[in-house]
């Protein structure tokens, strides 16, 4: 059993898996973020424009089944925007970590070192001698 627990430890304590806990964690709050900027920002203002529209109340009544596809609506929406934000912090991320990695391209010397003279002026008699 202790060696269950050791690997379980081992597992758990790996860096991925802290990053993706993280990121979890991180995600729900953010899209609880987004979900309110879609919820109380930006639909009473759609709604508002195209005339009053709430879309959480659009259903259709077949028998006594309620289909709430007003909700379905809001939801799609919530996840476009949730997506084009993370797109667009990935993005960000991405263009951060390329500078970063980007190493300075060396510099050509300007002119060639003594050593490099004579090993060229030995290439250039070695040429000659064949």
């Amino acid at each position: 059993m202790s060696k269950f627990l050791n690997e379980f430890k081992d597992f758990a304590m790996r860096g991925n898996v802290l990053d993706l806990a993280v990121g979890v964690i991180i995600g729900g709050a953010f899209g609880k973020i987004v979900s309110s900027v879609v919820d109380d920002l930006l639909m009473p203002v759609i709604g508002m424009l195209i005339g009053g529209l709430d879309f959480k109340a659009l259903s259709i009544t077949i028998g006594q089944a309620k289909i709430m596809y007003g909700n379905f609506i809001q939801n799609v929406i919530d996840f476009t925007i949730i997506a084009f934000c993370i797109f667009l912090l990935i993005k960000g991320i991405n263009t951060l970590s390329r500078k970063k990695a980007e190493p300075a391209a060396p510099e050509a010397p300007a002119e060639p070192s003594s050593e490099e003279k004579l090993l060229a002026e030995i290439r250039d008699l070695l040429k000659n001698k064949q």
